[in-house]
């Protein structure tokens, strides 16, 4: 079912413009404001005229900038997350389409980048509405539209958003500030920087005080589906403690104990078809922790994220990712099924799947040269293949759209339950427990085995398949399991923006992507700067933001 929080971006950005710009942007520090202007509402009069479904208004908004791939440029977290990463080039029509996307693609990336400007603006614009609702909600008294128990769920998902902001700021760019409450004068415009352990610190606190309030997915009314659950928050938990862990091992007992909590709610399962988790038809389903919800939308445009007009209701992903020039059979109801044909997976990402592995066609389309109408705009530096997850492409192949030309209705998934069990093999395996860490690596190849081509011989489980990198088995013991469970969060969650991030809190990205550079083409090789280890991990704050706020560059980018 298509959750009707998808639509949340229409009601709160008209109704509450004229109250919230100067709580829900990160703003220049002029003069007006300090000074109050005439005829203009305060902010905490919204709540009292609207009561509790002011409430729900307000909490709608802080989900919003989820939503948003387009600002400046497009921004959607794969151009990091993938693209920067062994699992995939930039793609498009040559290296010079989307110049932005080459520099974080090659190490070349600089501190005027606008693809990393308005990741950061974006995330910080939902750190403010969060902290709007957190400052403003307390007082609001329950009432018809909001009674004790749902305030307190609001409260909770306005925790969890900002907890889930912050977590995609701080992996990005390490060092930052950290601001936990509304600036509405120029007085508090300018923040430290916080380090990454005190951001982390409020990230914990956010998502254990969501965790407290948030209801069950199964409690959820049908519209309120796609809300954030005790479910996405404990998920959170196990991931955050999971990135701290290589400064402190005592996160993975830690990350552990979530783990246990969400496996033991029985509120998700593994899908019975891995490809049904991308499929339009079964959004929000068995296997969903949290997702960003989009709708059809056939009046849209290209507007950004301004905070008056509240920018995508769709994903630019379908049209970005999608083929530039193939023969694929195409439905169309509308719009368009041609795409632009970035984020292009890497010969290594392929390879890295075992064979007859139903998870490679689902997540990787490997069209013949006979589908190809324009192989030059086809293959990017030696790679022909596309990304398929969220390119709308039934079981034949049929490219389905919607009623624009560039915004598809198809949700993107943040958190899936095989994510969650593979962190919790993790930490399980890191915190000494190796037979529940094999027991449940196994159990997730076992579900996906049964869509094999041979499933007697495929897939089989840990420890009898061979490391695809060196050919050997794995050793049937911590280390060898380790490297398993990287294997399978690899294949699992290919072209989902996990890989980057997990080769950086593994601290193994510098030797990963220097290996990955030699296998490469020579036309890769030539464009790929080195990885600079130490630095390379995080990406720097956008000058712009330093401007505005007066502080330094993070130390190793200066």
């Amino acid at each position: 079912m298509k959750s009707t929080i998808r639509n949340i971006v229409n009601i709160p950005v008209k109704r509450m413009s004229a109250m919230l710009v100067a709580a829900l942007a990160i703003c220049s520090c002029n003069d007006w404001l300090s000074e109050p202007q005439p005829a203009k509402p305060l902010l905490e009069e919204f709540f009292v005229a609207g009561g509790g479904d002011a409430a729900v208004q307000a909490v709608n908004a802080a989900y919003v900038p989820l939503q948003w791939e387009y600002g400046a440029t497009y921004c959607p977290e794969w151009w990091i997350g993938d693209v920067a990463s062994d699992d995939a080039l930039k793609g498009g029509q040559n290296i010079s389409d989307m110049a932005a996307a080459y520099e974080l693609d090659n190490f070349k990336v600089s501190d005027n980048n606008p693809i990393l400007l308005d990741w950061y603006q974006l995330n910080f614009h939902g750190v403010a509405r969060c902290n709007f609702v957190l400052e403003q909600l307390p007082a609001v008294a329950p009432d018809s539209a909001m009674d004790a128990r749902t305030k307190k769920r609001l409260m909770a998902e306005a925790s969890f958003l900002r907890a889930l902001y912050y977590f995609r700021l701080v992996r990005v760019f390490g060092e930052m500030p950290l601001v936990t409450f509304t600036i509405q004068t120029s007085e508090k415009w300018r923040q430290p920087k916080a380090s990454v352990e005190d951001i982390y610190a409020q990230i914990f606190r956010d998502l254990e005080s969501a965790n407290a309030g948030l209801w069950a997915a199964s409690e959820l009314n049908p519209a309120d589906v796609g809300r954030a659950t005790k479910g996405a928050a404990q998920a959170m938990l196990l991931k955050a403690h999971l990135y701290c862990a290589q400064r402190s091992s005592e996160h993975y007992a830690a990350a552990r104990l979530w783990g246990d909590s969400i496996i033991a709610s029985g509120e998700y399962s593994l899908e019975d078809r891995y490809a049904d988790n991308f499929s339009i038809y079964h959004e929000n389903g068995n296997e969903s922790v949290f997702e960003v919800q989009y709708g059809e939308e056939p009046s849209s445009d290209y507007g950004s994220f301004n905070p008056h007009f509240g920018g995508t209701r769709g994903t630019f992903t379908t049209i970005l990712t999608r083929s530039r020039s193939s023969q694929v059979p195409k439905t169309v109801s509308g719009g368009t099924t041609d795409g632009w044909g970035f984020n292009k997976p890497t010969q290594d990402l392929y390879d890295e799947f075992e064979e007859g592995d139903a998870r490679r066609s689902a997540s990787i389309l490997a069209l013949s040269s006979a589908q190809m109408s324009t192989p030059t705009e086809e293959i990017y530096l030696g790679s022909p293949y596309l990304t398929r997850k969220y390119a709308i492409m039934d079981d034949d192949l049929n490219a389905l759209w919607n009623g624009h030309a560039t915004r598809a209705p198809i949700n993107i998934k943040l958190i899936r339950y095989a994510d969650v069990l593979l962190m919790y093999a993790e930490a399980c395996n890191e915190s000494g427990d190796f037979a529940t860490a094999r027991n449940t690596l196994n159990e997730l190849r076992a579900q996906r085995r049964t869509e094999c081509t041979d499933p007697a011989t495929q897939l089989p489980d840990f420890p009898n398949y061979a490391n695809r990198k060196t050919g050997s088995a794995y050793t049937d013991d911590p280390n060898g399991l380790r490297e398993a469970i990287r294997h399978e969060r690899r294949v699992e969650l290919a072209l989902e923006s996990h890989r980057w991030f997990d080769l950086v809190r593994w601290g193994i990205a510098a030797a990963t992507m220097n290996a990955y550079k030699s296998r490469e083409t020579p036309e890769v090789q030539a464009a790929m700067n080195d990885f600079t280890e130490g630095k390379s991990e995080y990406f720097p704050l956008p000058q712009y933001e330093l401007d505005l706020s007066g502080l330094e560059q993070n130390e190793k980018w200066k």
